[in-house]
């Protein structure tokens, strides 16, 4: 399938240690990614940093994904939009970049959303900018899927808020966030790796036919 995505972008997107590097300068400064700098956006940004740190020294992979990974024999992109204030970025991104290392097939790129509103406005999720969405394409950018941005069971509980304040959602989002990362640290990458494990199936099947 083709997509928007181009050559530039691929230059332009950092590895997954780059992209660390960058939130980490950024912070030193009092900062993030993204054009908004509140204090609440650095802040949260502060706290994705602690996640992914706990995570890169945490994560085990499945298993049934290193199975699925090991198949792979020709080189495949993973294009990661995301941003730094962004805590879904900070739960899965890791799990992403642990199943990148044991492929050499596998070549993980984030490219910021805030640099590249056409790639993300071609990857829209439900109609809105949700990240993280990770592309997986192929050496000559022919898309085979994508996944994004949260595991199922963190959509039904977006779903159960929405369902439940409707136009006052907004008001309980800090309400929200506490449940899903509730959620995230009970499920420790569990779903978001049987998760990766079934894309890469179907980008297989998608990919050999």
């Amino acid at each position: 399938m083709p997509t928007v995505i181009n050559q530039h972008h691929l230059e332009s997107g950092l590895s997954y240690s780059m992209y660390r590097k960058l939130i980490d300068d950024l912070l030193a400064e009092g900062k993030t990614t993204g054009t908004s700098q509140s204090e609440g956006a650095v802040a949260i940004t502060k706290l994705n940093v602690q996640r992914m740190r706990r995570l890169d020294k945490t994560v085990k992979l499945q298993p049934d994904l290193l199975v699925e990974l090991e198949q792979l024999d020709q080189p495949w992109v993973w294009l990661v939009l995301t941003e730094g204030w962004c805590g879904d970025s900070a739960q899965n991104i890791p799990v992403f970049a642990k199943a990148a290392e044991i492929n050499p097939n596998i070549k993980l790129l984030t490219l910021l959303v805030s640099d590249y509103p056409e790639v993300m406005d071609a990857y829209l999720t439900d109609g809105s900018r949700s990240i993280p969405k990770l592309i997986c394409l192929t050496q000559n950018l022919e898309e085979l899927g994508t996944w994004g941005s949260r595991p199922q069971p963190g959509k039904e509980i977006l779903q159960k808020y929405k369902k439940q304040y409707g136009d006052q959602f907004r008001d309980h989002y800090d309400e929200f966030t506490e449940e899903l990362h509730l959620w995230y640290g009970r499920d420790r990458t569990q779903t978001i790796q049987a998760e990766l494990t079934e894309s890469i199936r179907t980008w297989l099947k998608a990919y050999q036919s």
